[in-house]
């Protein structure tokens, strides 16, 4: 199709609503417009076809012959129009929504919580998905994603969700008592020290501890291939590891980790983002009930 054959679809619209509506004003009223635009879209229209297409009738307008054929035709497409963007909505509105987030963060901050979320919610399902690098939300049709950093992220809207502060944590005991004070600066010569555990498949969290004085290759460690085999070794007191405390703040108030060291105050966070524009209405459901109801956000402040 050559869209240079098509004159303006503001121009058609607005012709097929005076036509319909058998008044200009009506028809600006419908489409939120003035009287004198859609009077101009007619006239430029009548112009480009080289013949009339309304003609009054007492205080209304009425189409002429070659008007009503062009107002039936134009009715009929936009009718199908507005059928394919219906379903298009609708077949949005009934899926499942999709969430993507990393592995580590959705096994140790997001997974927990979905149990009340189902719970409360059964008529929305929704579908995680777990990738360590970043996906690009539009083309893979993806409603929510939850990223750390600081942001911002171009062509997204979204939220704080959670502060990812950085915390350096150990089996309780392992290495001695815990100081009184993890944020000071002897906490944190101390456990420079202390045999690490290191995640190689997040290049991010080691850039941090270099923001911190901590140079990842000077520390006496052992590097695992993700957090999903480096909680657990933590856990069982094989070393100690720097996390955001959203990933371990669970671990910490069950007695199963504690902090060596603490990051004073830091602009890091997870972030909740989407596409701009509207949500679906499940996918703001789920929004809506992170904000409100999750008690993970709680255990993230």
């Amino acid at each position: 199709m050559d869209w240079r054959d098509i004159p303006s679809l503001s121009a058609l619209r607005a012709f097929e609503a005076a036509a319909r509506l058998g008044s200009l004003s009506e028809a600006a009223r419908a489409l939120n417009v003035t009287h004198a635009a859609v009077a101009a879209h007619v006239r430029a229209l009548e112009a480009e076809f080289g013949q009339s297409l309304l003609t009054r009738a007492g205080r209304g307008m009425v189409p002429t012959q070659a008007g009503a054929e062009l107002a039936r035709d134009l009715g009929t497409g936009f009718a199908e129009i507005a059928a394919g963007v219906r379903a298009m909505r609708q077949g949005r509105e009934d899926r499942p929504v999709i969430l993507t987030t990393t592995p580590s963060f959705a096994q140790n901050w997001l997974m927990p919580c979905l149990a009340s979320f189902w719970a409360a919610h059964p008529d929305v399902p929704l579908t995680v998905q777990t990738d360590q690098n970043m996906v690009d939300l539009r083309r893979e049709g993806v409603d929510l994603a939850i990223r750390h950093g600081k942001g911002p992220w171009p062509g997204l809207e979204g939220m704080v969700l959670t502060p990812a502060k950085m915390v350096v944590v150990a089996q309780p005991g392992r290495f001695g008592p815990a100081p009184e004070d993890p944020r000071s600066k002897a906490a944190w010569s101390r456990v420079v020290e202390l045999p690490w555990l290191l995640d190689q498949s997040h290049s991010e969290f080691n850039k941090r501890l270099i923001r911190l004085g901590i140079d990842p290759e000077r520390l006496t460690a052992t590097a695992l291939q993700s957090n999903a085999l480096l909680l657990p070794a933590c856990r069982a007191g094989a070393g100690v590891s720097a996390q955001p405390l959203a990933l371990v703040e669970t671990d910490i108030a069950d007695g199963r980790l504690e902090v060596l060291a603490e990051e004073a105050e830091s602009d890091y966070a997870y972030h909740l983002l989407h596409l701009p524009g509207p949500l679906s209405r499940r996918a703001q459901t789920f929004v809506t009930w992170l904000r409100r109801d999750s008690q993970c956000i709680a255990l993230g402040t």
